[in-house]
C-alpha cells in the first residue's frame, strides 16, 4: 500500500509541477499582452489628441475661409453694382450719334472721364489723395468715375 501512495505522491508532484508551469506561461503571456495593450492605448491617446488638435485647426481655418468668402462676395456685389451704374450711364446717351454731331464735346467728355479713370487706378495702386480729393464733400465730388474708392 505504501507503493501506491508513493505513486500518488509522485503523480501529485508532477501534476503540481505541470500546473505551475502552465500557470507561469499563462502569467507571462498575459503580462506581455497587457504591456502590448498599454502601448497601443498610449498610441491611441496620442492619435486622439492629434486628431482633436487637427479638428480645432480645421474649424478655425473654416471660419477664416468663410469670412474671406463673405468679404469677396461683398466685393463682387459692389463691383456688380458699379458695373450697373456704368451701364446705366452709358445707356443714357447715344455716344455714336453725339460723336458724329458734336465731336469736340464728346472728345472733351471722354478725355475728362479717361483722366478721372486714370486717377482711380492711381488711387487703387496706393497714390495719396490730393487736397481737392481730401476736401471734397462727397465721394462723387472727389471723383465721379470711382466714388467707391473714397467711401
Amino acid at each position: 500500500m505504501f507503493g501506491l501512495t508513493k505513486y500518488f505522491m509522485i503523480g501529485g508532484v508532477v501534476l503540481l509541477f505541470a500546473l505551475s508551469t502552465l500557470f507561469y506561461f499563462y502569467y507571462k503571456d498575459t503580462q506581455a499582452r497587457i504591456l502590448s495593450l498599454n502601448l497601443n492605448n498610449a498610441n491611441l491617446v496620442e492619435a486622439i489628441q492629434m486628431n482633436q488638435e487637427t479638428i480645432i485647426t480645421m474649424q478655425a481655418n473654416a471660419v477664416i475661409a468663410n469670412a474671406e468668402i463673405s468679404r469677396i462676395n461683398d466685393s463682387f456685389s459692389a463691383i456688380k453694382e458699379q458695373n450697373r451704374i456704368l451701364i446705366d450711364k452709358l445707356s443714357e446717351h447715344n455716344i455714336g450719334f453725339l460723336a458724329a454731331n458734336k465731336p469736340v464735346l464728346v472728345e472733351r467728355i471722354i478725355n475728362n472721364a479717361s483722366d478721372k479713370t486714370r486717377r482711380c487706378f492711381e488711387l487703387l495702386s496706393g497714390a495719396e489723395l490730393t487736397s481737392a480729393e481730401i476736401n471734397a464733400k462727397t465721394p462723387k465730388e472727389a471723383n465721379s468715375e470711382c466714388p467707391w474708392v473714397f467711401e
